[in-house]
């Protein structure tokens, strides 16, 4: 062969073996794995976590990870970890927890690894886990721990073939076999082969829908303080109850469970608890409660804690009318049939089983319906009419101020399926009823009794801080609420369980005691307005909640503050946000500050802080619109749909002319005031009106305007002259005179669409007043009432899925502003002149979050930004460097967080005591809370 030819031969070679090389680097090396692409599809839950470190720090700090190392199957896999860190290490022995450089722990690091457990078996529940290897070192090092530990006498490590993959077997000669699979850099383990085998399954069908389809590219662990993300199948949790519980006892919690059939939550840690916050896939089965329930609104829990008594065990509220009771017999008199549709029509759709303790493991615990009447005289007469009719006693048994009557029906005669379930072995007692307030009770006699008595003494929930507490922890409305106590409820679970899982429930007894108080959650989306004034964001998706609390540890948000605090309940919803008044003198010669409130029924209160104010309560024509009362020389100004009002803060009364009737297609959308005695209108339908005080309305008013408003108008005065300035959402920026008239160089472009309020500063003349606004490509412009443009400057990037908007000081202190940029669930906030963003967060939903800025930089009390998430119903606050004020500060995950359920709060500093008086709206109650200042 010639040098020539094999010279070409060799380059051939060489140009093949790159050609091949390249093609595998570009086409499927480069192609990323998604891991939950690796894991079974019959996985119950998937346990995914990226910091490690984090993760068993805050397990330490919440009090929990003593607990979790005393499980009997936890040693038994530290061990077995502690012995191949031994090994690699030379003999060296090393903890389990020290994560040293070469151990095996450290190929955890700050990777995402899965822990998805599956149901093997009758009874039989196991784990995969899965580990990436980020590099030839970490690849290296796993290899050779499974290599030290077979060159070990009492291990065996051998390979074997399945559908062209190698799985390599570490078997102990003592019994139990890991079995693992190293997937492009992935390792599978499992001390189930067949979960290992299933894998490999699952690669043969690459392009089917992954476990963690049903949420698209969400990722919770972007979220703050979210340490781990758990994936749950609820179609295949009824299948492990089968395992821990014996057949038969939770057949209703299974039709509950799927209201949702797959659901992602995001762990945080707090002092005393854990919280799962995150989304859950409706059920789509044809015979679910999810489509009885569906489009039916979510309804309060709270106010069961009048009625439920101490001992309850277990809680299970629907909220909305299941599917209709079983059709009754057909020699059942027509008239019986009516009455109970009659009855049940008096009854608030839904309905709350509770469990009571059981005195014994083997004893069945009482069972008690409760179900909400708006009109307890009417479903009083229906329940003596189906006495009548069903032949039962007129005479009754009275317990305190209680009535107790025979029912003379069945209750899944009308409650349907949330009755009919009744415990295997438990046989029909006669049932009972008795009206509590405004809820009808039903349960047998004996039970009934004993509860009555109980809420006769004054043992229910309300009057329970432990219970309060949990309450204050859960979200104001849901479709489904779970609430279990396992310490009233440990002779129950010991009565349920399987015999072979008894002796586990005992040894872990004091890890399930530990948080003893669970809580679930599933709020739907389409949330009345009525009931929060605030609408949630259209989906299908639940929001769900899971909160796993310890009783008298975890700090709640009214009790965390470093002051004390108060809350005051109304008949009717809070809406809006309250408003302070300014200071006054009380009784003990201290200053505090009078509070304004709206309900949703149009009803506006004054809650007075002195001697120089007393109470009073005036009827609206409809709920306030615009943002609320504002003060107009010493009188509350504020606007209904068609009226203007000015009223006295002292007593409430009107002044002399007001108010004011605008006509029926004069929408008010909102009402600004400025120094002078002029007030500005706008409406819905792009108009702007100008008046004064005495209701005369100013020549060349109405202005209408060519596009809608991007924020509220805003009305000041320069030179003595009467300045409208507005800003359009189309980018243009007008400024009209008194007469109604636009200023020389207006309309003022600001090189994009405009969003949200402008902020203005009044000088002496025209050209030395200032207005800010911030356009839809993150610059923001100074603008002169000349028309000039004098400054622009780009506050963050943008993109065409991003707004940005200007918050002005919520107290109006001139040239106090800040800019919000919000990106789907990404929230930023920008100082004026700075780089870095303030704040930063990752939020659950994409709505609107309504962000207030207050500066007490005179009072010393520095800045502090609101942060009101509607959907989740709280509110959270930050000082001026972002850090989180109040609750717990300093803690994992529930800092500076508070239930609430407004648009906005209201926050003062008292320098005297370096602390801020918060208050906040929960739907029916105004809470005050202190909070110290860092």
């Amino acid at each position: 062969m010639s040098r020539k030819l094999l010279a070409l031969l060799v380059a051939m070679v060489v140009l093949l073996s790159l050609a091949t090389y390249v093609y595998y680097r570009r086409t499927l090396a480069a192609r990323p794995i998604d891991p939950y692409a690796l894991v079974p599809d019959d996985a119950v839950l998937v346990l995914a976590t990226r910091d490690h470190a984090a993760l068993v720090q805050h397990l330490q700090e919440a009090g929990v990870w003593d607990n979790i190392t005393g499980v009997r199957y936890f040693q038994q896999v530290a061990g077995q970890l502690a012995l191949a860190d031994s090994l690699d290490n030379g003999g060296r022995p090393v903890s389990p927890l020290a994560g040293r450089q070469r151990g095996l722990l450290a190929l955890l690091g700050r990777k995402l690894v899965l822990t998805s457990l599956h149901l093997t078996g009758p009874g039989q529940v196991d784990a995969l886990y899965q580990v990436p290897l980020a590099n030839v070192r970490e690849y290296r090092q796993a290899r050779g721990l499974l290599e030290t530990l077979g060159r070990d006498p009492r291990y065996t490590l051998g390979t074997r073939d399945y559908e062209g993959y190698e799985l390599q077997e570490l078997t102990a000669r003592q019994g139990g076999r890991l079995t693992v699979l190293n997937y492009r850099n992935h390792l599978l383990m499992s001390t189930c082969a067949p979960l290992v085998e299933a894998v490999v399954n699952r690669l043969r069908h690459p392009d089917s829908p992954t476990v963690h389809a049903g949420f698209g590219t969400t990722d919770l662990l972007r979220l703050r303080d979210v340490d781990a993300t758990l994936l749950v199948n609820f179609r295949r949790l009824p299948g492990l109850l089968d395992v821990l519980f014996q057949p038969g006892t939770h057949a209703l919690l299974d039709q509950a469970l799927v209201l949702a059939h797959e659901g992602l939550l995001g762990l945080k840690f707090g002092p005393g608890q854990l919280t799962l916050t995150g989304f859950a896939n409706p059920e789509t089965a044809a015979n679910s409660w999810q489509q009885q329930l569906r489009g039916q609104p979510a309804q309060p829990l709270r106010a069961l804690a009048d009625v439920l008594p101490l001992r309850t065990a277990l809680v299970v509220a629907v909220a909305g009318q299941l599917a209709r009771p079983p059709a009754l017999a057909a020699d059942t008199a027509r008239a019986t049939r009516q009455a109970l549709d009659s009855l049940r029509a008096s009854l608030t759709p839904g309905a709350t089983l509770a469990y009571l303790a059981a005195p014994a493991p083997g004893v069945a615990p009482v069972r008690l319906w409760l179900v909400r009447s708006p009109v307890p005289g009417r479903a009083a007469r229906w329940l003596a009419r189906l006495r009548r009719l069903g032949g039962a006693s007129p005479a009754f048994s009275r317990v305190g101020p209680y009535e107790q009557y025979e029912a003379g029906f069945a209750a899944d005669q009308l409650l349907g399926p949330l009755a009919a379930a009744r415990p295997a072995g438990e046989p029909a007692a006669p049932l009972s009823t008795a009206l509590v307030g405004s809820y009808l009770v039903l349960s047998d006699n004996a039970g009934l009794r004993a509860y009555l008595a109980e809420v006769a003494a004054g043992q229910v929930w309300s009057r329970s801080a432990t219970q309060v507490a949990l309450l204050q922890q859960m979200l104001p409305l849901a479709r489904l609420s779970l609430l279990a106590d396992v310490r009233q409820g440990w002779n129950a679970l010991l009565g349920n369980l399987a015999e072979e899982r008894r002796a586990g429930l005992l040894r872990n007894e004091s890890l399930l005691r530990y948080f003893s108080q669970v809580a679930w959650q599933l709020v739907p989306p389409e949330q009345p307005a009525e009931e929060l004034r605030v609408a949630f964001e259209p989906g299908s998706q639940y929001f769900a909640q899971l909160v796993l609390r310890r009783p008298g540890q975890a700090l709640t948000p009214d009790s965390a503050a470093a002051g004390s605090s108060a809350r005051l309940r109304f008949p009717a919803v809070l809406a809006g946000q309250p408003v302070l008044l300014p200071a006054v003198p009380t009784a003990d010669g201290s200053l505090a500050s009078p509070i304004v409130v709206a309900d949703s029924l149009g009803q506006l209160r004054l809650l007075p802080a002195g001697t120089t104010n007393r109470a009073w309560v005036d009827t609206l024509p409809g709920p306030v619109v615009g943002s609320g009362p504002r003060l107009l020389r010493g009188r509350l100004l504020l606007a209904t749909a068609h009226r203007l009002h000015w009223l006295s803060p002292v007593d409430g009364r009107e002044a002399a002319g007001f108010p004011f009737n605008l006509p029926d297609t004069a929408a008010v959308a909102a009402v600004v005031a400025g120094t002078s005695s002029r007030v500005l209108v706008a409406t819905t339908a792009n108009d702007l009106l100008l008046f004064d005080t005495n209701g005369r309305r100013y020549p060349g008013w109405p202005h209408r305007l060519e596009a809608p408003l991007a924020g509220p108008p805003v009305l000041l005065t320069v030179g003595g002259r009467d300045v409208v300035v507005a800003a359009l959402r189309n980018g243009y920026v007008y400024a009209f005179d008194q007469a109604g008239g636009r200023f020389p160089g207006f309309p003022v472009s600001a090189g994009a669409r405009l969003e949200g309020p402008l902020l203005t500063t009044a000088g002496s003349t025209l050209a030395r007043s200032q207005l800010r606004v911030v356009n839809q490509h993150g610059e923001l412009l100074t603008i002169t009432l000349s028309g000039d443009i004098t400054a622009r400057r780009r506050v963050a990037t943008w993109s065409r899925t991003a707004s940005f908007r200007l918050v002005p000081e919520a107290e109006g202190r001139a040239g106090s502003f800040v800019v919000v940029r919000q990106d789907g669930g990404q929230l930023d906030v920008f100082s004026p002149t700075g780089v870095v963003p303030l704040l930063s967060r990752q939020l659950l939903t994409s709505g609107p979050k309504p962000v207030q800025w207050f500066d007490f930089g005179s009072t010393g009390g520095g800045q502090v930004l609101a942060l009101s998430e509607p959907q989740p119903g709280q509110v959270s606050l930050f000082d001026g460097q972002g850090r989180a004020l109040g609750a717990g500060a300093g803690s994992p995950g529930a800092a500076g967080v508070w239930p609430s359920t407004g648009t906005g709060v209201a926050l003062r500093y008292d320098a005297a005591h370096q602390r801020y008086q918060l208050l906040r709206l929960l739907r029916r109650e105004l809470r005050r809370d202190e909070v110290a200042r860092p």
